[in-house]
């Protein structure tokens, strides 16, 4: 993620009798570890927490990665359940491998390398892969192309992603040579979704309606103002792709440095993400309401998207404030954007994820240097909390990132070892009874200061990975936006 000097006065529509109702929030802290290497999280895929109380990642193996310069591993998806992480392994032949989304069968999606070496760009294979709940992988194979990802999987099994076909592309994106399609994966058969006119297109995610949203090309024309031709948001069902316009730009806010527009959807329907406005030149977030498209508006600045909708319709961003001098994360609800602030001292953050409750956890960092400084949870009625709150005396964690919470209110993210090392944790509630207090602390808590001025940010892989989250996605249209340089390297 990559980087923007600005503190934050509480809510001021909020009563202290209120806030302090709401923050009465005890959780557990779990160090999930790693696969035998030195990191967990902090790679290609951040952690996952399922609705089941699994978790899904990525982590370093004990086995050095021959195609990266220094004090690298290779990466495997993982699955931690009671305690336990296992490696769920690779396609045969291949190195490394990605976890990205599970369902509440337990079904896990992602990528795996096929031990292959694309011929027209010189890079890994990266194949779309289902683990089942027994662990056996399935190679969800390509439309015809070298390669394919799977963005998400809905509680029915259906799969969407991103796949590519055998047709030469002059707009494809770097490390990819042909057309990148949207697909739908059912009864073990990919199915092309089609576009909205152009060549590519990408699905991002699918409801349990069967609903799917993603991002596509309506012509395969150069804009003046991008390079690149015009994208839009989608709303794919019943065999039809529904495009749903945009904000007077021609780009739908994308994927790619560490702030993407992830075009989410719920259940009802409705789509969230972010376009640009008329010239390119500012980005707002969007909200599809399944009969029209919202500009949400900024936080005072001009720049934002949103990246989660839960089916209450509430929206969670991030938007930069008056000058765009910083950026925060936001909770759009009934028509109105509350900046949820800072974790004090810091002066950005962002939302990375929301549950049906409309609890919301990312980080919160200083704009000056561009590193996570403190992973929070934000509830409504309430203010945001560190979650280095829950973090015991005698551990050495620093608890960087809220990455996801699930409805159960269980918080996967990534907690930073003295040594600059990154494991992926696990932060549970806990219950009300004194026999449930062990190791649980209260937001109430003293939060453990550790010295870690010395330590290195590990360097995300730079051994090839996935394609379609190296790609920079239409990048041209987003130079000069600050929310393109907030946050430290992780794509999601």
């Amino acid at each position: 993620m990559k980087r923007i000097a600005i503190a934050f006065a509480l809510l001021a529509v909020l009563s202290g009798a209120e806030q302090l109702t709401a923050q009465t929030l005890r959780y557990r802290l779990i160090d999930l570890g790693t696969l035998g290497g030195p990191n967990s999280t902090e790679g290609p895929q951040a952690p996952i927490v399922t609705d089941t109380g699994s978790v899904i990642g990525v982590a370093d193996t004990s086995i050095p990665d021959p195609l990266c310069s220094s004090d690298c591993f290779i990466s495997h998806a993982f699955r931690w359940k009671k305690g336990t992480l296992s490696d769920l392994g690779t396609i045969p032949g291949g190195s490394r491998s990605d976890a990205i989304w599970a369902n509440r069968l337990g079904l896990i999606i992602g990528t795996s390398e096929n031990g292959l070496i694309d011929p027209l760009v010189g890079v890994p294979e990266i194949q779309a892969v289902l683990w089942q709940k027994d662990g056996r992988i399935i190679d969800l194979g390509t439309l015809g192309g070298n390669d394919s990802s799977a963005f998400a999987i809905n509680n029915h099994g259906q799969i969407v992603g991103g796949a590519l076909n055998d047709i030469p592309d002059p707009f494809s994106f770097p490390g990819l040579a042909t057309q990148a399609r949207a697909f739908l994966w059912q009864n073990s058969v990919m199915q092309d979704l089609g576009t909205l006119g152009g060549p590519d297109a990408f699905a991002t995610s699918i409801n349990d309606r069967g609903q799917i949203a993603g991002i596509s090309m309506t012509e395969s024309t150069p804009n003046d103002t991008t390079g690149f031709p015009t994208f839009h948001p989608f709303l794919w069902e019943n065999g039809r792709m529904l495009d749903l316009g945009s904000l007077g730009g021609t780009q739908a806010a994308p994927e790619g440095d560490g702030l993407e527009a992830q075009h989410a959807l719920n259940n009802l329907g409705w789509v969230v993400g972010g376009s640009t406005l008329i010239g390119d030149a500012t980005t707002h977030p969007f909200l599809w309401d399944g009969a029209k498209l919202l500009d949400l508006g900024t936080l005072g600045g001009t720049f934002g998207v949103a990246r989660a909708i839960n089916d209450a319709g509430d929206v969670a961003g991030a938007a930069t404030t008056a000058n765009d001098e910083a950026v925060h994360a936001f909770l759009w609800s009934k028509g109105k954007m509350i900046d949820l602030g800072t974790i004090d001292g810091d002066s950005c953050s962002l939302a990375h994820f929301m549950n049906a409750s409309s609890q919301i956890v990312g980080s919160s960092f200083d704009c000056a240097d561009f590193v996570e400084l403190h992973g929070f949870v934000w509830q409504p009625g309430g203010q945001m909390i560190d979650l280095n709150a829950f973090v015991p005396p005698e551990s050495d964690l620093t608890i960087t990132d809220g990455e996801t919470i699930n409805d159960r209110g269980e918080i996967a993210g990534s907690g930073m070892l003295p040594n600059g090392d990154f494991h992926a944790i696990l932060l549970v509630p806990c219950g009300s009874n004194p026999s449930d207090s062990d190791g649980c602390r209260d937001a109430t808590a003293p939060v453990a200061v550790h010295n870690h001025n010395q330590v290195r940010r590990p360097t995300p892989h730079k051994s090839p990975t996935n394609p379609f989250m190296r790609k920079p996605f239409g990048n041209s249209m987003m130079r000069g936006n600050p929310l393109m340089k907030t946050l430290p390297g992780l794509t999601r």
